[in-house]
């Protein structure tokens, strides 16, 4: 069986991801390829978009929002995401049993005494006789009809285990504020199909992040005994091994460049796909490096993580502020510096300068959130 490096491996990934050049391709077209991106936050997706489209602006991704082309909503580990329709349609049943698992660790002794089905029949009806009712709305008045309990985890209880999205302006660019909940169905006009074979999940993450090992399927979508689901794909797929030993699966037309080939600097969205889909992630970033990706924007040189960003914006001034875990040549210096002001001008196209800095390891942070890219022209939180 043929064992692929790490640098195989990286390269793999990101021709699977599009951070190997970026595409001419439409925005909702790459959002059905990467089965979704994380949207904790309204920029994220935004970012993840602009790394990867040779053509993107941010009403892109807006219009898709409007139109419903694509929903965010929870799904993969309990995180919300951005997911075009047609692929919420039948990935959401997929992940149910991944998000009652959630609401049981979070919630189960705030929940404790009250039957859930019922709790979840009432925030439907709360949810489908309120346009545009918000998390802390569905709260208040679901303890109204449970006096004793705690808001929050009722909301947060309907919101994990029901179908529901939040509509626009919820989560576009710059925006920030109490999140609307409406049903999926009733948003999308459609019901949710829950008739589709795991199989085809498997395959999806696949092509979009492989190869990769069962545990790595099951990391980036949260289920478990997925051993006989890829098992009994064995005909379909070829089988490779990591240096470490382990058994990787892949479509067998899917894109692996050597691990010669050359990867452009990418400033990456916070919480990309890429650093969290994989329960072995040292194909992109190192075990030390994990605790900081997971909290900050990441930077990529020659295709792994090394470094961090944020956008602090003075004034008139967009500046790109870096921080890396070593040191660049000079010609990976340029390039980081090329790449940082073309990411300052998407991020910041209002400000009349966009600059460049870079910060000791030791050095504080600006303040504000690292996505939080659109500066004062942005709707504060409420």
């Amino acid at each position: 069986m043929h064992v692929l490096t790490r640098r195989e491996l990286n390269r793999a990934t990101l021709a699977r991801q599009l951070l190997l050049a970026r595409e001419d391709r439409a925005p909702l077209e790459v959002v059905e390829h990467l089965v979704g991106i994380n949207a904790q936050d309204p920029d994220p997706p935004y970012i993840g978009l602009w790394s990867r489209l040779s053509r993107f602006d941010h009403d892109d991704l807006t219009a898709l929002m409007a139109d419903r082309s694509v929903v965010r909503g929870t799904f993969w580990r309990g995180t919300q995401h951005t997911m075009t329709a047609s692929d919420y349609l039948w990935m959401r049943p997929q992940v149910q049993p991944v998000l009652e698992r959630l609401q049981r660790s979070a919630f189960r002794r705030a929940t404790e005494g009250l039957e859930l089905p019922g709790l979840l029949a009432e925030a439907r009806e709360l949810i489908r006789s309120r346009e545009g009712i918000t998390r802390p709305e569905v709260g208040r008045a679901l303890v109204v009809l449970h006096p004793g309990y705690d808001p929050a985890a009722l909301a947060r209880s309907a919101q994990f285990l029901l179908p529901v999205v939040h509509p626009p302006p919820d989560n576009t660019w710059g925006r920030r504020g109490p999140t609307p909940f409406v049903l999926a169905e009733d948003w999308l006009g459609a019901e949710l199909d829950e008739h589709v074979p795991l199989e085809r999940l498997v395959l999806r993450y696949l092509a979009a992040f492989g190869p990769a090992a069962v545990r790595d399927v099951a990391a980036w979508s949260g289920l478990t005994r997925l051993r006989e689901v890829v098992d009994g794909l064995r005909s379909q797929l070829v089988t490779f091994r990591d240096e470490s030993g382990r058994e990787l699966f892949d479509l067998p037309d899917a894109p692996r460049p050597g691990g010669d080939v050359e990867a452009p600097v990418r400033f990456l969205a916070a919480l990309d796909n890429v650093l969290l889909a994989y329960h072995d992630r040292s194909r992109v970033v190192t075990d030390e490096q994990r605790q900081h990706v997971f909290l900050e924007a990441s930077l990529t040189v020659d295709g792994f993580v090394r470094g961090l960003w944020r956008i602090r914006r003075d004034a008139g001034t967009a500046t790109v502020v870096v921080r890396l875990f070593d040191g660049l040549s000079a010609a990976e210096r340029d390039a980081v510096v090329d790449e940082a002001l073309v990411l300052a001008r998407f991020a910041a196209p209002d400000a009349d300068t966009h600059d460049v800095e870079e910060l000791g390891l030791d050095a504080p942070w600006p303040a504000g959130a690292p996505w939080d890219c659109s500066g004062p022209g942005a709707t504060a939180r409420r």
